[in-house]
């Protein structure tokens, strides 16, 4: 079974949600040792899942940007993209598909096929869905040394999950660490 991380930059007061300006990944040029490890996780997925709203902002910046540095760029370009989505037909992106149905039955379906790692950024809905329905595997939580006094959070408002097993923990120059937690 291949295994479903969800993967979020967080603030230190855990938002996801962007309300300020705290996270610009075209600026992540001079912070060489996370882009490494973002590298390095890329190349453990060759599945990218996300919701409609999140797939249409990576398309509308990723897919045509010729002056990519950072590599996420040709990543998105190759990677199978997965997106949730009851209204879209044709995603316009190469190397993606349309989940179309119920996202839970859907995503274990999906986690069933053969692949490596599948991996969930942004799409705070479609997160909180997974989540509730016990189907995440690993959280890889980017923390950013930000406190921003409100959003959305990656767990639901009530939502509790049983202990997480930390896998490893990393801290970065720039003052941004990694968390690693196995739900399983």
């Amino acid at each position: 079974m291949r295994t479903l991380a969800i993967t979020q930059n967080v603030t230190l007061d855990g938002s996801i949600e962007m309300l300020q300006e705290w996270f610009d990944p075209q600026a992540q040029g001079e912070m060489d040792d996370l882009m490494e490890e973002l590298q390095r996780q890329d190349e453990q997925a060759d599945g990218f899942l996300v919701g409609r709203q999140t797939f249409e902002d990576l398309r509308g910046y990723w897919a045509d940007l010729t002056d990519d540095t950072t590599g996420i760029s040709d990543y998105l370009n190759r990677v199978q993209k997965y997106v949730v989505s009851s209204t879209m037909t044709d995603p316009g992106w190469q190397r993606s598909t349309v989940l179309s149905g119920d996202p839970v039955e859907e995503v274990t379906a999906l986690k069933q096929t053969e692949g490596r790692d599948i991996v969930l950024t942004g799409s705070i809905r479609l997160a909180h869905t997974l989540i509730a329905a016990g189907l995440v595997d690993e959280y890889r939580l980017f923390t950013y040394p930000v406190v921003q006094g409100g959003g959305r959070r990656l767990f639901p408002e009530g939502h509790q999950v049983p202990r997480l097993r930390l896998q490893d923990v990393r801290a970065f120059r720039s003052g941004i660490t990694l968390q690693r937690y196995s739900a399983r």
